[in-house]
């Protein structure tokens, strides 16, 4: 390689792509990565390298060698040192370091205990790029554990917005494959920043589960909950009554939506009737929405008897939002809001597919959360506007 090229990290990357390849990709990371994390530095001190600024906030004080594992394989980082009092550590190796861990380990306590195929065993190998012991796994469980319990039992206070949810992950428990459900509770806060308040294992969503799970909020501290938003399931609705009692519940209008086409009983008439509906969830107040409401059960009270007797007990259910402010609605309407994490812990739950424990699901739920909810409470622009402008 030329001298230009040495200098030059861009025409590094290109020349070992050209030369190796795919072979040559840990290499190309490892350049991309030391340079990324200089430039990160030099925003932090508000200078470049030697360069004389009066903005300038610290110095920097040379590398310290990290060796990275990672799905490239071992990656030898020079991370950027600062000095002056300055705090500085790069960002590209705190984010998603947590899930990636909590992965991994899934993937190893699986390979250990015996509850795994070769299939896996070589996701595995290529995924971490490093052999696992069973020493290994519980030293960084450990670890990991201990920083996601605090996060999980950490003080919370005024929440504005709840919202519930819950999916089924599948576990090895006594021999045999079972579904345990993912209970967790997702929150605007008074500032209207959102945040990932909490989530719990559980054998189901039995309203005993459910009740401890909101009870354990409660004791950290939550209060102040104007609306809970959730999907319709007996033993949460039976909770909320025991748990919540006189906090307004909203139920998720989409699955409102979607439970109605059970009781058309012609195909033809499904697209009538959902715009039936919309325009009922649309309506300027709560008001017009009864009147709607009242209008469109008539209006299949003979030609659909089931699906009037159904709109009548259930969709009154979605027209508690019409209680809380105009410009919040469309937010809290449905649990929309938590489709994100929902599809991040699928990307990463679908690579394991079958947990060993309980345990091992909980971690990895609770550090790809934990993530989400750092993102999202340290975002510039809120959620909602708390406060009239």
């Amino acid at each position: 390689m030329n001298d230009t090229t040495e200098d030059n990290p861009i025409e590094q990357i290109m020349e070992i792509i050209i030369e190796q390849g795919f072979g040559g990709m840990d290499q190309a990371m490892t350049i991309l990565m030391n340079e990324a994390m200089k430039i990160e530095r030099g925003q932090v001190l508000q200078a470049a390298a030697y360069e004389r600024t009066p903005d300038r906030q610290g110095r920097a004080n040379g590398y310290k060698p990290r060796t990275v594992k990672s799905r490239l394989g071992h990656l030898g980082l020079q991370i950027p040192q600062v000095r002056d009092g300055i705090e500085f550590y790069p960002s590209a190796l705190e984010k998603g370091e947590r899930s990636e861990r909590a992965l991994k380990l899934a993937m190893a306590e699986m390979y250990i205990k015996g509850v795994t195929t070769r299939k896996v065993s070589g996701v595995l190998q290529k995924l971490c790029g490093l052999d696992f012991s069973s020493a290994d796994v519980s030293r960084a469980s450990k670890l990991l554990d201990k920083e996601l319990d605090l996060w999980r039992n950490r003080p919370l206070g005024e929440v504005a917005y709840l919202m519930l949810d819950a999916r089924y992950e599948k576990v090895r428990m006594n021999g045999s494959v079972v579904s345990c459900a993912v209970l967790v509770a997702t929150g605007v806060l008074a500032d209207g920043h959102r945040s990932v308040l909490g989530v719990a294992v559980s054998m189901s969503e039995a309203e005993v589960h459910w009740r401890d799970f909101l009870l354990r909020l409660k004791m950290r501290g939550m209060h102040g909950v104007k609306l809970i938003t959730s999907d319709d399931h007996s033993g949460l609705k039976a909770a909320l009554e025991s748990s919540m009692a006189g906090v307004p519940w909203q139920r998720c209008q989409v699955h409102l939506q979607r439970n109605a086409a059970a009781y058309v009983p012609k195909a033809d008439m499904r697209e009538a009737v959902a715009a039936d509906i919309r325009s009922i969830f649309n309506a300027p107040d709560r008001e017009e929405a009864d009147r709607l409401l009242a209008k469109t059960l008539e209006k299949y009270s003979k030609t659909a008897g089931r699906l009037a007797v159904w709109m009548e007990e259930n969709i009154p259910e979605g027209l508690a939002v019409f209680a809380m402010p105009e410009k919040h609605r469309r937010r809290l309407r449905t649990t929309n809001m938590v489709e994100r994490q929902n599809r991040e812990i699928k990307r990463r739950t679908r690579v394991s597919g079958l947990f060993p424990n309980e345990a091992s699901l909980l971690r990895l739920v609770s550090a790809i959360l934990m993530e989400v909810s750092e993102e999202w409470e340290s975002a510039d622009k809120v959620y909602l506007k708390m406060k009239e402008d």
